[in-house]
């Protein structure tokens, strides 16, 4: 493990505020440029096209070669970019926007692999980290394995103390990049007691590995994000020296906990380009298209529709920024708040392409033509939400957390700091010792709830859905007091899940009443009204069981009209709404 001279220092190409001059596209999407334009080398068409092959597109990587998006994933301090994560969320989003597979193999794979060694590693692993990313050299994270999913207590692979290192001896399948990573992390078992100190992370140079003891497997073909490479890598006495521990023996688990804390709410807020790109393709449609003598944007049920996937988006968007400031504002709480979030975006997005699919109709299929890219992101998106963490897995970790929140914080734990809203208030670097495996008892962000409620009791539509949300916050305190103690445990029974689930919704909600309460100072004065935060708060509660509330359908209408603005100038369907190209 060499570090090859000083890395490459990057300076920041996304240096202005996220709401600074929203009718200028950002650096990267210059890049890209019009993906609607068929003889763009790096358009829809020419991802299309790759992903037939089942090949990176060869322009879409030099175009993020020459952004040097490797530099997004390496903290400041090491020459690089990453400092504030909901940032980084937002350059990723772009790429998943216009390829799924080029920003999960190129792009987030990069931050699952590195971050370990941030947080863990000493300095001459961060320094080869760094400097494999600075140089734009793919990397790996060889965590899970194929056997056992996301049950990493159960992992095979055996590292072995052997002279004045180990010896590595099993496999790990199904990872991304492996066969072409420049550096990677794997996760294996150095001992055979049961519990979290059984198992260590060690850093791998491969081209210092002798070939003959480590061996890759035949490629993973699927049927979504058809351009990424996942493989497999198998040991035989493969030896490391001790300097590829990361973190000491025994102390993966913890850091592992940690770092997924980032790349689950980073994985969520990127995977909003994928729904963004579905909308944009069904809204073009529904401008274009004629039925019964008007545009299909006519139609009661398609304006529904498409108002509804935006609202969503605004939900995702929402969520998402705030887990990922929340790293950098409460970082002791973000355990629950990063698996909340990868729970439920996931969840909405899917149902979001689904109605989506409803509307553009047998078109959904079509793999050629104007309306391609929407079958490529419908395949694409189930991966993206499998990827890292399932949804059963996320909700195992909240449970255990929340009947000590719903006994010590809900209704008396003070609001946040409004800089965990603030779209505009830049926040310092990550620090990813401050991140702790088990979330503290201070549930900040379900707070801005009866915070913000107290100050919208004017407004007969607010009060009336924050009433709503405050009485299932009230069920979910009681409920959880009353759970048996094998419910309060990832071996809960259905009852533990569903208290769960409920709880991001809540938590949703009470991101989307921060989020619109503290960015009053926003440019676009769409964010500033309360429309979108009526439908979002609508849809949430719906989701809860209750009914629609009939003051709603005006709001919608306003959404939509913004909507149809959105698409005709070319800007995001999000919180900040830049113009893209």
């Amino acid at each position: 493990m060499t570090v090859t001279g000083t890395p490459p220092r990057r300076q920041s190409v996304q240096a202005a505020g996220p709401l600074t001059d929203l009718d200028t596209p950002d650096t990267l999407d210059l890049l890209f440029g019009d993906p609607y334009d068929p003889a763009n080398p790096v358009g829809h068409r020419a991802f299309l096209d790759a992903d037939e092959r089942g090949d990176f597109l060869p322009a879409g990587r030099k175009a993020l070669e020459s952004f040097g998006i490797g530099a997004q994933f390496v903290p400041r301090a090491l020459g690089g970019r990453l400092g504030q994560v909901d940032e980084l969320a937002r350059v990723l989003r772009t790429v998943f926007r216009h390829d799924g597979s080029l920003g999960l193999g190129l792009g987030a794979i990069n931050l699952i692999a590195s971050s370990t060694v941030w947080a863990a590693g000493d300095a001459q692993q961060q320094g080869f980290m760094a400097d494999v990313l600075l140089r734009g050299g793919p990397t790996a994270g060889a965590i899970t394995e194929l056997a056992y999913g996301d049950d990493l207590a159960r992992t095979r692979l055996q590292a072995t103390e052997r002279g004045e290192g180990v010896v590595l001896n099993g496999r790990k399948e199904v990872i991304s990049n492996i066969a072409r990573a420049h550096a990677f992390t794997v996760l294996a078992r150095t001992s055979a007691d049961q519990g979290s100190r059984s198992h260590t992370l060690f850093l791998v140079d491969p081209a210092s590995v002798p070939r003959d003891r480590m061996r890759f497997l035949p490629r993973f073909r699927t049927s979504g994000m058809r351009a990424s490479h996942l493989g497999g890598v198998e040991f035989v006495d493969c030896p490391l020296p001790s300097s590829a521990v990361v973190g000491g023996y025994g102390n993966a688990m913890e850091t592992i906990l940690r770092c997924f804390q980032v790349t689950k709410s980073v994985a969520g807020a990127a995977s909003i380009g994928m729904v963004d790109t579905m909308l944009r393709t069904v809204a073009d449609f529904a401008v274009n298209r004629r039925l019964y003598d008007r545009t299909v944007t006519g139609l009661p049920f398609v304006e529904a529709e498409l108002a509804g996937v935006f609202t969503d988006l605004l939900i995702c968007d929402a969520l998402t920024t705030t887990a990922c400031r929340a790293l950098h504002v409460l970082p002791r709480q973000t355990s629950v708040y990063a698996a909340a979030t990868k729970y439920l975006v996931p969840e909405i997005e899917q149902a979001a392409a689904d109605r989506l699919t409803v509307v553009l109709g047998a078109r959904s299929f079509l793999r050629e033509g104007p309306h391609a890219v929407f079958q490529k992101n419908l395949r694409d998106l189930p991966v993206a939400a499998l990827a890292h963490s399932g949804a059963t897995v996320c909700l195992s970790t909240i449970i255990p957390q929340l009947p000590r929140l719903a006994r010590k914080s809900w209704f008396t734990s003070d609001a946040p700091e409004p800089a965990l809203y603030r779209l505009a208030r830049p926040l310092p670097d990550l620090d990813f010792q401050r991140l702790e495996a088990n979330a503290g008892s201070d549930d900040r962000v379900i707070a801005t709830l009866p915070a913000v409620e107290r100050e919208v009791r004017a407004d007969p539509v607010l009060r009336a859905l924050c009433a709503r949300l405050l009485d299932e916050l009230r069920s979910l305190t009681d409920g959880w007091r009353a759970l048996a103690p094998r419910n309060r445990t990832p071996f809960a029974g259905p009852i533990g899940f569903e208290l769960a689930e409920r709880y991001t919704v809540v938590l949703a909600a009470a991101a989307c009443l921060g989020m619109w309460w503290h960015n009053q100072d926003h440019p676009d004065p769409f964010m500033r009204d309360t429309a979108w935060l009526v439908c979002a708060l609508d849809r949430l509660t719906r989701r809860l069981g209750y009914d629609p509330l009939p003051e709603a359908e005006h709001a919608a209408g306003q959404v939509f009209t913004e909507l149809l603005r959105r698409h005709a100038e070319h800007r995001a369907f999000d919180l900040i709404g830049r113009r893209l190209h």
